[in-house]
């Protein structure tokens, strides 16, 4: 299509700039969505795609630039007048209210009404089923949100823009969240609308999804349109150069010291109606991953561990030596650190800045003898790791909640550092994150394992369990349900373990080592 030539499209963006202070975030985007089209968004954090999402959905105002909606240049004022327009979005962050029902939330403003302009509840509750139908999800319209799932809260996010019935429909990373089968559903959904002529922007991180997905894929880096291609007509290989601008050889990095001793040894741990019986051990310089299909227990275990919800059963061993975790201050007195899965929510102070959150574990670690804090030491140790992690801020004086999503990650991994961890726990620690912060914090794993740091890593992503781990732990139904080798661990086999559907290479029913 001609860059010029909007007549075919049924959205279009030319010559699209917006700045923030500091930073240009879009300069000069072209952008081009077919009716009927799935067109995938791609780049790094930072590249300027969620900036170009919030223009087209009425949250940013363009410097400038053009916003063509079926062949008519378009201004909106705000979301509203997007969604009015047929434009609807599933942002990353969820907007949902967690006091209100999933019906109230799906219909939020909009809920069906009777003779008296009284909600009619019973055409509310009936079309939020049919809607619920289509992800085959079993909760009640009544259901409140906080009652549900991180998973289930994102398939609720996304019915909430479908209910509009868009002619354009963004999603924003909407399977960071999901269930293998919940974002198989939401494929066959996203297949469904394409054929009743609606549009897609598809926003991920996670590339083997435009292959399985997308008709054309976009790439940006640093604000600027890079290039527009046919799926069919590029490998992924090529789009993560493109994305980079620079080659990512051996993603996952590999062993460059010998695993050492036993540092951690777990006996018979257990919470009740959660997870129980659960007895591993984990080397110094060893990562073991642990994987699992939702619901199967494995961050709950991995909190009670760190002492975040303790465990009611159980012994745990440091470096040979009986040791109890009672709270978070008693994992950090013993060099454990927890990589929350939700950095957001849990594991990062947005509204603080980089060298505060840097900080904030080890704070004993910067106190003068008179009481004080060191706040030379402070900035200086916050510096190194900026070095370190290659976190992309100005100043470390920056608020973490301006960064972008990568760099926010690597904060929460240098933060754990000034505990001088023996023991790190990692729990989903690229969700949300680009190619190339996701190869630049395995590399550091991989370094901290070099150092005789014991690493478990919690991740529902396959390819990264199965490219980092020495050894593979699998839970189901809050129990260890087997263990794989190296060489053992395939996809097909954790798979067939975690569903129990097969059984285990290798029982993890007592402590191995």
């Amino acid at each position: 299509m001609n860059a010029s030539d909007t007549s075919a499209s049924l959205l279009s963006v030319r010559g699209l700039v917006k700045t923030f202070p500091g930073v240009r975030a879009l300069d000069g985007v072209d952008f081009d969505l077919l009716p009927g089209e799935v067109h995938a968004l791609v780049g790094e954090n930072g590249a300027g795609k969620s900036t170009l999402m919030h223009a087209l959905a009425g949250v940013h105002q363009p410097d400038s630039g053009k916003i063509i909606l079926r062949g008519q240049p378009v201004a909106f004022a705000d979301p509203h007048a997007a969604s009015r327009m047929g434009i609807s979005v599933v942002f990353q962050e969820l907007s949902l209210s967690e006091n209100l029902s999933v019906a109230e939330n799906i219909f939020a403003n909009r809920q069906p009404v009777g003779p008296l302009n009284l909600v009619d509840w019973g055409s509310l509750y009936a079309q939020t089923r049919g809607l619920l139908d289509l992800f085959e999800m079993r909760v009640d319209p009544r259901e409140m949100v906080y009652n549900l799932s991180a998973a289930q809260r994102q398939v609720v996010e996304i019915l909430k823009a479908l209910s509009v019935q868009p002619s354009v429909l963004i999603l924003d990373e909407p399977t960071s969240s999901l269930t293998a089968r919940e974002s198989e559903i939401l494929f066959g959904n996203v297949h469904r609308l394409k054929t009743q002529g609606v549009s897609c922007i598809y926003i991920t991180h996670h590339l083997s999804e435009i292959f399985h997905l997308a008709d054309r894929v976009t790439v940006l880096r640093d604000g600027r349109h890079v290039i527009t291609c046919p799926v069919a007509g590029v490998s992924e290989e090529d789009l993560v150069r493109r994305m980079v601008g620079r080659e990512l050889a051996d993603m996952y990095g590999s062993r460059a010291t010998p695993i050492g001793e036993e540092c951690l040894r777990v006996e018979s741990a257990g919470r009740e109606g959660v997870f129980s019986d659960i007895s591993f051990a984990l080397c110094g310089g060893e990562i073991l991953g642990l994987a699992g299909l939702a619901g199967a227990g494995r961050t709950e275990f991995a909190r009670g561990l760190f002492g975040a919800e303790p465990l009611d059963t159980g012994r745990i061993h440091l470096d040979g030596q009986p040791v109890r975790i009672r709270g978070p201050h008693d994992a950090i007195r013993h060099h454990m650190a927890y990589l929350t899965e939700d950095r957001k929510g849990q594991g990062l102070f947005l509204g603080m800045t980089v060298r505060d959150n840097c900080v904030a574990p080890s704070l004993s670690c910067f106190a003068t003898p008179r009481g004080l804090m060191d706040e030379r030491a402070m900035t200086d140790f916050a510096e190194y790791h900026r070095v370190q992690f290659n976190i992309a801020t100005p100043s470390t004086r920056q608020r973490v909640g301006n960064l972008s999503g990568g760099n926010q990650q690597k904060v929460l991994l240098a933060m754990w550092m000034g505990v001088k961890p023996r023991v790190l726990i990692v729990d989903e620690p690229t969700r949300g994150v680009d190619v190339g912060a996701r190869s630049d914090i395995y590399h550091r794993l991989r370094e901290l394992a070099s150092t005789g740091v014991g690493i478990l890593l919690i991740s529902s992503d396959l390819p990264e369990i199965l490219g980092l781990s020495d050894r593979v732990l699998v839970m189901r139904n809050g129990r260890l349900a087997g263990e794989f080798t190296r060489d053992q661990a395939t996809e097909e086999n954790i798979i067939a373990c975690a569903s129990g559907l097969a059984a285990p290479t290798s029982q993890a029913t007592g402590v191995s080592s």
